[in-house]
């Protein structure tokens, strides 16, 4: 946990020097979504239905695991759906679609894992209105898309919205940026269509807590050999190794406590998010696990004994079906491609 994370679980000295700078930050982005809602700014349709998966905290939430399920589960209903990303982390400019040998360093490692793991067309670019509709002018076929974050992107019009909150941390101190991790307030959660609480591991999130909507649970499923991923094995039947645990991601400790949870003896190595990962972080000859997010920046130069470990996400019954319905509601309802509206979405 960096040092801003840890101190944004709480209200301290460093959330009152950071007051001042919040209540600026509350005042631009509030004024900001009441542009769009009251139409002075205006939002555009994309011709298909979609489908945006974000959250209201910086980093760590676990939005991308549940956007490759989406994906999948779409695929697997007949959908044919196309995925939109803002591309963190990456150089390339304007709109790019995403190819399975795309250059992390270009487009992201999150998109990239997306592309790898759905198959499904995926364009970066931090508009999203255009990246859908270069999506849309290069795969017509597509019938809905994703849209990986993005919760804040008014300008691009959406048809449901999926708010996903990790578990372990909650909003933590309930404070906007900069005193706290919240992008909007935590109201913002009564307007969207579904609230998803991520657990990591074995134990379940309280049900009790007045954020939990739907639950996903997050599990430690296979790994498979970088160099050769066909060549998968269970996390329990990996033969006894001095494993090292590496991570570039916004919540390291949620993959270390899944390792121990499967009775992996490890020692951590934690880099910040979307760590630009290079040969010489890792000690030579390491035996090495890692989340799939950062081994598409290690391909290159993985070592004999490096193995990425997939995620195993689960939601609750009731929110696939849930999901279902409301997918079948919405895909005929569309509006046209480029159709303004006057804002009076649901955000």
């Amino acid at each position: 946990m960096s040092f801003l994370q840890h101190a944004w679980t709480r209200t301290g000295a460093l959330t009152l020097l950071l007051l001042p700078l919040t209540l600026i930050f509350a005042a631009v982005s509030g004024f900001r979504r009441l542009a769009y809602r009251q139409g002075w700014w205006a939002s555009f349709a994309v011709g298909v239905p979609v489908v945006v998966v974000g959250n209201i905290s910086a980093g760590g939430s676990g939005k991308t695991p549940l956007v490759i399920w989406l994906v999948n589960r779409l695929r697997a209903q007949g959908y044919r759906p196309g995925v939109v990303s803002r591309g963190y982390g990456g150089a390339a400019c304007g709109c790019v679609e995403v190819q399975p040998d795309s250059n992390p360093a270009e487009v992201g490692d999150e998109p990239l894992l997306i592309r790898f793991k759905t198959g499904a067309p995926v364009v970066i670019g931090r508009d999203r209105v255009a990246a859908a509709r270069t999506l849309l002018a290069r795969h017509p076929g597509i019938d809905v898309i994703v849209s990986d974050d993005g919760l804040q992107h008014y300008r691009l019009q959406r048809d449901l919205e999926l708010a996903v909150i990790d578990a372990a941390s909650g909003l933590g101190n309930g404070w906007l940026l900069p005193a706290g991790p919240l992008r909007e307030p935590a109201g913002r959660l009564r307007s969207v269509d579904a609230v998803i609480e991520v657990a990591r591991g074995a134990e379940p999130p309280p049900r009790d807590r007045p954020l939990a909507g739907w639950r996903a649970d997050y599990t430690a499923g296979q790994a498979y050999l970088l160099r050769a991923p066909q060549e998968k094995a269970l996390l329990r039947d990996l033969p006894p190794r001095d494993w090292l645990a590496v991570t570039g991601i916004g919540r390291p400790q949620g993959f270390f406590d899944m390792l121990q949870g499967q009775g992996i003896r490890f020692s951590p190595l934690a880099f910040t998010d979307h760590h630009a990962f290079q040969p010489q972080d890792m000690p030579s000859g390491a035996a090495v696990l890692m989340t799939e997010k950062d081994a598409v920046k290690c391909l290159a130069f993985a070592g004999v004994d490096w193995w990425a470990v997939e995620l195993d996400v689960t939601p609750e019954a009731g929110f696939i079906r849930w999901l279902d319905d409301r997918l079948k509601q919405k895909i005929t309802g569309a509006c046209a491609p480029g159709e303004e509206t006057n804002g009076k979405q649901v955000f």
